[in-house]
């Protein structure tokens, strides 16, 4: 039985970017902590603060037996540490005896200090809320299992304050732990509105009152009836903190265009040697099939791969190069973006290094170089950028490899090994990029600008990003709000395990690790957010190339039971999408096409009972019925694998192997067209998982996948991950009205 025992740490600790937060405030008295949280509907038992022993027990018997007294002060944090509580007091005496006690443990560094008397609230379940400043993400609050072990259990989520109700009830389903929530032990299911109300008035406590750095209520007991209430609170006020943000303006619609659309690209420091920035980007930019004017500046106006270079840029002509992708010297750069705007160039690209990276002086060249491109008015991306990639015009301005198909998915990341790491899976799984650019130093043009062209740009449908040592947190998330209203957003972020920040006494402070108060930003403003960058890219593939689901009912069809198993067990883990029940007319559909030792349950397991119609029949079945918003299949490419285990074989050609290998090769074709087919049809997702993605892409099944311009997942569980980012955005739109 857990009772109402205050379990306060005062702490203080570094932030996750490295920085402190402020022990300038101090704290308000239980009391008073109470009396304040009161007035924003947070709800609090029937307490009295008393001066003496004798009222404590006069105070007791109006409240009722049993009673906890408690010495409260504005100094005292570590109350049952220090033995400052007395619990499961039954009679007035007792209460004299125990109250008596705790005020002769009063030391000077309390200063004054009263006696709390309030009734013995029992419950099985406890809760903790709580609201803190973070350095990045402004107010946050937090909602998470409480009590003693709220640290060591830490299920802990956090949304930026104000909140609705709607974002309050979705913290309530971001955690771990449902069964507390239910039914419990003989006791109610948690009061959920009751439970809204103290989120929301968290959330309008800390945004009334600038003053207020962090809240702490632990425990929040829930009562055998589920209604919650807070049995101990503590917060800190102190001077409302300046919360500066850097003025910053975007590059216009005309510049990005002469990034991304360029009538003609300039490359500065065009070399002949093959190991050279020089030689690599303007080879890289012309293999790629950029139908624009191409040109050079070398010194010695040699000719490279064809281009006759210049030595000085007013050799070029006027008004046909709208990019510049510089290769030179960081010190030859103020000249060259001088020549470059008098030509007409609106947007440059360096890849120059030794800026902000390289010391004071470093970013004092930046600065100076920054003001310079302003004033010229030219897009300055980079420095220290590893290049640019837009497929609509074949642009690929990079000084490394690869250059990916055509496609939907627009990149910005931080780190350029990122964007090629894209690029890479690109190419490997056959869903195209329509942009991508390494935002280098982003001296200039930061990932979030890149975003929110990608969300206006007719030749993206998704943006996926990297990013890493934020600054300006809260209005970085704004930003990206503004993106995902529009466009799904994918964000995979570096540096996600630092310890959190710690307020000056508060629990919510410590519970604030490995960036959690991001992932409840990143959920308030509908952005999908992936553990890993190989999640990432197969989130963002999703997007751009599957229909959103229009609920959570999932079927999966499979030519196997085992990976069904685990392709089920995959979806209850998700926790939000349903392996559904399969519906008596579905079953009895597919009865007529399988037999009668199929599955005749979800997942649809065929047995090994296909014939040749059998996988598109019964998939067409499945998503024609009205009550299926998504479809696992797997299975692809067995046919062909055996294929090519025939066709490797001595046998081969001869003894009738070749019409079997042409016959299992085209059904594997058929099955991955199929799927294709019925998700455009019936405006539903169809995802195809099998290992041969990866064990053997050139299996006929992968390959099939690949020509329709969808993503073939290397496991169910993979496709279930992709799927599940699809429904929680596709929820984020339906709840907030965008559709």
């Amino acid at each position: 039985m857990h009772t109402n025992v205050c379990a306060k740490s005062r702490l203080a600790a570094p932030n996750r970017y490295g920085t402190h937060v402020s022990n300038s405030g101090h704290t308000l008295s239980e009391s008073a902590s109470k009396a304040l949280l009161r007035e924003y509907g947070v709800p609090i038992a029937d307490e009295r603060e008393v001066a003496t022993a004798a009222a404590a027990a006069i105070a007791a018997t109006e409240l009722g037996y049993p009673v906890v007294v408690k010495l409260c002060g504005d100094a005292i944090a570590h109350k049952t540490e220090r033995g400052l509580v007395k619990l499961r007091l039954a009679d007035a005496a007792a209460v004299e005896t125990a109250a008596a006690e705790l005020l002769s443990k009063a030391t000077p560094e309390d200063g004054p200090v009263s006696l709390l008397v309030a009734p013995m609230i029992s419950g099985n379940r406890e809760l903790i809320a709580g609201v803190l400043r973070d350095a990045q993400f402004g107010a946050t609050v937090m909602l998470g299992v409480g009590g003693v072990l709220a640290e060591a259990i830490a299920d802990v989520v956090f949304r930026p304050a104000p909140l609705s109700r709607l974002e309050a009830g979705e913290m309530i389903d971001s955690l771990a732990t449902q069964k507390l929530l239910g039914a419990f032990r003989g006791e109610s299911t948690v009061n959920r509105s009751e439970l809204i109300d103290v989120i929301v008035g968290l959330g309008a406590v800390v945004t009334a009152r600038p003053d207020v750095r962090s809240i702490d209520v632990n425990p929040l007991i829930v009562r055998s009836d589920g209604s919650p209430i807070a049995v101990d609170a503590l917060v800190e006020v102190g001077e409302p903190e300046n919360e500066a943000h850097v003025v910053h303006t975007p590059p216009t619609a005309e510049q990005f265009n002469a990034l991304f659309n360029p009538r003609g690209v300039l490359v500065t420091g065009a070399s002949t040697h093959p190991g050279k920035f020089g030689f690599v980007s303007l080879h890289n930019i012309l293999a790629s099939g950029y139908a624009g004017g191409v040109y050079g500046t070398n010194l010695h106006g040699e000719e490279v791969l064809g281009i006759r270079t210049v030595a000085d840029i007013a050799q070029l002509p006027d008004g046909e190069i709208d990019l510049v992708f510089v290769c030179t010297p960081a010190s030859a750069n103020p000249a060259l973006l001088r020549a470059c705007a008098a030509k007409g160039v609106k947007a440059a690209f360096l890849t120059s290094a030794g800026y902000g990276e390289a010391g004071e002086e470093g970013r004092k060249a930046e600065a100076d170089l920054i003001a310079l491109a302003h004033e010229l008015g030219i897009l300055l991306a980079g420095p220290n950028g590893q290049g640019v990639v837009s497929t609509p015009v074949q642009l690929c301005a990079q000084i490394v490899a690869p250059y990916p198909p055509a496609g939907h998915i627009g990149v910005a990341s931080q780190s350029g090994n990122f964007v090629s790491s894209f690029l890479n899976y690109s190419r490997a799984s056959g869903v195209g990029i329509s942009r991508a650019v390494s935002a280098g130093n982003a001296a200039a043009v930061n990932v979030a600008d890149y975003l929110e062209f990608y969300a206006n740009d007719p030749e993206t449908k998704v943006g996926l990003a990297y990013v890493e040592g934020i600054t300006d947190g809260r209005s970085l998330l704004q930003r990206f709000a503004g993106v995902a209203a529009k466009k799904p957003l994918v964000i995979v972020k570096g540096g996600s395990t630092a310890a959190g920040a710690a307020a000056a006494a508060s629990h919510t402070g410590a519970l604030a690790a490995d960036d959690k108060v991001f992932d409840g930003a990143c959920k308030a403003a509908g952005v999908t957010r992936a553990t890993t960058v190989e999640e990432a890219f197969e989130a963002a593939a999703t997007f751009a190339t599957q229909p959103l689901p229009k609920g959570p009912n999932v079927i999966v069809l499979t030519t196997a039971g085992g990976w069904g198993v685990v392709t089920s067990d995959a979806l209850y883990r998700d926790g939000l999408l349903q392996l559904m029940p399969l519906p008596a007319d579905l079953e009895a559909q597919i009865d007529t096409k399988l037999p009668p030792r199929w599955s005749r349950n979800n997942p649809v397991d065929c047995a090994g009972g296909e014939v040749r119609d059998t996988i598109p029949e019964v998939m067409e079945m499945i998503a024609a019925h009205p009550d299926v918003h998504a479809i696992v299949y797997l299975g692809l490419g067995i046919q062909s694998n055996q294929a090519r285990l025939m066709a490797e074989g001595h046998f081969y050609p001869g003894d009738g192997l070749e019409r079997i290998v042409s016959y299992h090769r085209r059904q594997d074709e058929r099955f991955a067209q199929a799927a294709d087919e019925l998700s455009r049809r019936y405006d539903k997702p169809i995802l195809t998982a099998t290992e041969l993605a990866v064990a053997d892409p050139d299996n006929a099944g992968p390959v099939a996948v690949r020509a329709s311009g969808r993503l073939c997942y290397a496991s169910g569980n993979r496709a279930v991950t992709a799927l599940g980012h699809l429904y929680r955005y596709a929820e984020f739109r339906r709840t907030r009205g965008f559709d």
